[in-house]
């Protein structure tokens, strides 16, 4: 049985009802503060220190999902360079843009046409073989950009790319923020996650120098969805940012601190309280354990890079061992593999990788995703984010292609 003690909420009945079954007692009292908010500030505070500023200052929110993390962090981007478009509008601030990798998720694009800024706006940087962005031509970009007269107030690095699970060079990219003035962001949904692993936090080296961070639990730590936090370096900005006032909810005269009333610098006025699933995970598994399923989940994608990269039958679409646990591969069916790699053979492979999957699915065994990036025909993308799977199961995956794909 455990026992939960509720503070400070009008309606605990409503706020636990996600997440409250028949295992958990459920016990009121409202002589303190709101306790949801008390969770989140010190979860937040402790993915800060994460991060690696200082005694985990700054500010922080979580919301639905990564692609709401990245649109306040454009605003809020927004607004400490202009903070006069809150009241007037796009019309009295100059032509913005925005600069990220051409690697990176689409959620950029969404949020600048969500504030008004528009996608035309998004300046999408070239990025190496491995999907890392360039930091050379960034600069160049900005460069460019500054000379039509536009003004870069924005730059979203990635750290774990949603195809090739690439991560961005944040050393060099917040090098190039500085020297320019712009806002940096890190873009962690996918990959934020290995800040919990002493092994493979390394990848994110620099994200300490970014000026706000998205980060989703429910991704590789594990937590059911919605589960998105936003970190922001300035303490103040994003209350500054988006607070409206309202009297009539938050009142100034209340019993408890009023730091911990922080409706008004969401975009919602009512939320999910998604940090209690978060905390109890937390609590139960302590750091160690989400840093062991993390490092469990980066081995199995190397078991399986292993077994696969000189495998007749296989061909990796990038070289090297995998930056995250993406595995991007070709299965080639005994009737390609010796034909020469020419339109011909193209055609014929961009579909064996719908078919197989549309196999797995009417059998029943697994299920991978597939896509086309760039100038490369569908393959397959194989993600792991579960720590119960083992090397069976990985062998049980590359058995089963090869099963489903043969008389191809």
């Amino acid at each position: 049985m455990i026992i939960i003690y509720v503070v400070g909420s009008a309606n605990p009945n409503k706020l636990l009802s996600n997440y409250c079954g028949p295992m958990f007692l459920v016990r009121f009292t409202y002589e303190i503060a709101p306790v949801f908010v008390l969770l989140e500030y010190v979860t937040l505070k402790k993915m800060r220190e994460i991060i690696g500023w200082p005694g985990g200052s700054g500010d922080g929110i979580f919301s639905p999902g990564g692609a709401i993390s990245n649109l306040y962090a454009m605003l809020i981007a927004r607004f400490k360079m202009f903070p006069e478009v809150k009241e007037k509008g796009m019309s009295a601030i100059p032509r913005l843009v925005a600069l990220t990798s051409e690697h990176s998720h689409f959620s950029v694009k969404k949020g600048a046409a969500a504030l008004g800024i528009g996608t035309d706006s998004v300046i999408l940087i070239k990025c190496d073989e491995r999907g890392k962005m360039i930091p050379s031509d960034l600069e160049r970009r900005i460069i460019e950009a500054k000379q039509k007269g536009y003004v870069p107030f924005f730059v979203s690095a990635t750290a774990g790319t949603t195809v090739y699970g690439a991560f961005d060079p944040l050393v060099a990219i917040s090098d190039i923020c500085k020297k320019y003035k712009v806002w940096m962001h890190v873009d962690g949904a996918w990959g934020g996650g290995l800040l919990m692993s002493r092994k493979h936090r390394w990848k994110l080296n620099g994200v300490d120098r970014a000026n706000s961070v998205t980060w989703n639990p429910h991704k590789m730590m594990g937590v059911p969805l919605q589960c998105s936090a936003l970190l922001v370096r300035e303490e103040g900005l994003m209350q500054n940012c988006n607070q409206m006032h309202a009297s009539y909810l938050f009142q100034q005269d209340k019993h408890y601190d009023l730091s911990y009333d922080t409706g008004d610098k969401a975009l919602q006025c009512g939320r999910h309280v998604d940090i209690f699933k978060l905390w109890l995970m937390w609590r139960a598994k302590g750091t160690t354990g989400f840093e062991v399923q993390i490092d469990k989940c980066l081995e199995l994608a190397e078991y399986l890079y292993n077994k696969i990269k000189n495998r007749e039958g296989y061909e990796m679409v990038i070289e090297g061992k995998p930056q995250h646990t993406n595995v991007c591969f070709w299965y080639v069916p005994p009737s390609l593999r010796h034909m020469e790699d020419n339109e011909e053979r193209m055609a014929r492979l961009v579909k064996v990788a719908p078919v197989i999957k549309a196999r797995m699915m009417e059998y029943g065994t697994t299920m991978v995703s597939y896509q086309p990036h760039g100038d490369k025909v569908n393959f397959f993308r194989m993600v792991i984010s579960n720590p119960a799977a083992a090397h069976q199961d990985i062998d049980f995956l590359i058995d089963e292609i090869e099963r489903l794909g043969q008389d191809l």
